[in-house]
């Protein structure tokens, strides 16, 4: 089924005043200068004058402000920081888009999607990996994802579906807008800007196309064995029972992402075997240990329970990233130096309670216990550097951790629980 009449909704004042409100209150400003606090001032003035330009076809996109981050791995990641109004118009959009696309979008895509988080994507994986005859895992890293989609394809993919042109035309705006980087505004015939509210959903119609009904078919008509799949936005796990499935899927993927202008990062995209069997008959082949892989912020490690010796999955927060939010905190704790105690003890306790939160999985609480320990470290360096006399010592620095740093505890319960729960 096709929708011919979608704007309405998008443009309704309903929509637009419920959009503004879910916006982050304190992100930073696009090429407008436009902040969300200045534009709610006179917020039903704007809306209304948003909503007549949308209806009317008059509404233009703005140029998309390029930005760059440090990644983990080394490089650069170029977000974008969108304009106020095009923020507002694409999540009410995606508001809309919504209802009609998670009716389509499969179990297996995890990401950006109402309802669903990181943490369920980990327990699916983590089930299908303890409760299936996986041996192997192919580990799927898409090169430069969000900046190689192509506008043709994702139309015709949207066009499936949507058959309302103002809605087509209104996501090429967005598509076409280009990006404004040193003053220079640049456009772009492929990709979609990291950071805008509709980038999320429009890579998921992409890659549902592109990828997930395309792997459905594959498994039901050319798996010999067992498989199991798991994604998250770009982020792809697959296990395999035969390893010549593994090897056939590996090559025909490349071939189907080439179809779409996309391409497998030759050095990240690795197979290995994986599960209960791994062990074994890694070391009649003299190969050592099992390989690992890293998914979602965790490593993924074959090991056994001290209990009865079973297989299970072992799950540690990545070095790379325990490394690189230490850097964070080193290079914050230097610019908060002279704040008070309170304040940076306020500050540390909100960093290491959401780092709790996201990584405090089952037999993940030695890398807990050592985060907490280095952020310790990191503070108290930091106190003793605030003059050249004073040195803290360590009797009263233990009362400032017991005081601020939450303890390192487990927030999540073990996967095939909560899984069980949930579906």
């Amino acid at each position: 089924m096709r929708f011919t009449a979608l704007l309405h909704h998008v443009y309704s004042l309903d929509t637009l005043r419920t959009a503004y409100f879910g916006l982050k209150k304190e992100a930073a400003p696009g090429v407008d200068g436009e902040t969300w606090r200045h534009y709610g001032e006179a917020l039903e003035e704007h809306l209304q004058d948003l909503s007549e330009r949308l209806q009317r076809g008059a509404y233009r996109a703005r140029p998309v402000r390029r930005v760059y981050i440090a990644k983990d791995g080394g490089g650069q990641r170029p977000p974008g920081v969108t304009a106020l109004e095009d923020k507002l118009v694409q999540r009410a959009a995606v508001e809309v888009l919504n209802a009609i696309y998670e009716t389509d979008f499969l179990g297996f895509s995890y990401g950006f999607r109402p309802g669903r988080s990181q943490h369920n994507c980990l327990d699916a994986l983590y089930v299908g990996l303890l409760t299936r005859p996986v041996n192997w895992v192919l580990d799927v890293d898409i090169r430069g994802f969000f900046d190689s989609i192509d506008h043709g394809w994702l139309v015709k993919f949207i066009e499936h579906r949507i058959a309302d042109r103002r809605v087509v035309r209104l996501i090429q705006k967005w598509l076409n807008a280009g990006v404004l980087e040193d003053g220079k505004r640049m456009r772009t015939e492929v990709g979609t800007p990291q950071g805008g509210s509709a980038s999320p959903l429009l890579a998921n119609i992409y890659l549902h196309y592109a990828f997930d009904l395309w792997v459905r078919a594959w498994r039901r008509t050319h798996a010999r064995g067992e498989m199991i799949v798991v994604r998250y936005a770009d982020d792809i796990a697959l296990g395999f029972q035969v390893k010549s499935d593994a090897e056939r899927f590996r090559g025909a993927l490349a071939e189907r992402l080439a179809k779409f202008a996309l391409e497998l990062h030759p050095e990240k995209t690795r197979l290995l075997e994986f599960g209960p069997y791994a062990a074994e008959r890694r070391a009649r082949k003299g190969l050592g240990k099992p390989e690992t892989f890293n998914f979602l912020g965790f490593t993924h490690i074959c090991a056994t329970k001290r209990s009865n010796g079973r297989f299970t999955v072992l799950r540690q927060t990545m070095r790379k990233r325990l490394q690189a939010k230490l850097r964070e905190v080193k290079a914050e704790l230097r610019r908060r130096m002279h704040a008070p105690i309170p304040a940076q003890g306020q500050w540390l306790s909100a960093v290491v309670d959401g780092h709790f939160r996201y990584y405090g999985v089952p037999m993940n609480s030695p890398a807990l216990h050592l985060f907490r320990f280095h952020v310790g470290r990191l503070w108290h360096r930091a106190l003793c550097r605030r003059s050249q006399r004073g040195r803290v010592r360590w009797e009263r620095m233990r009362r400032l951790l017991r005081r601020w740093l939450p303890v390192a505890r487990v927030c999540h319960p073990y996967p095939l629980r909560r899984f069980g729960v949930i579906t």
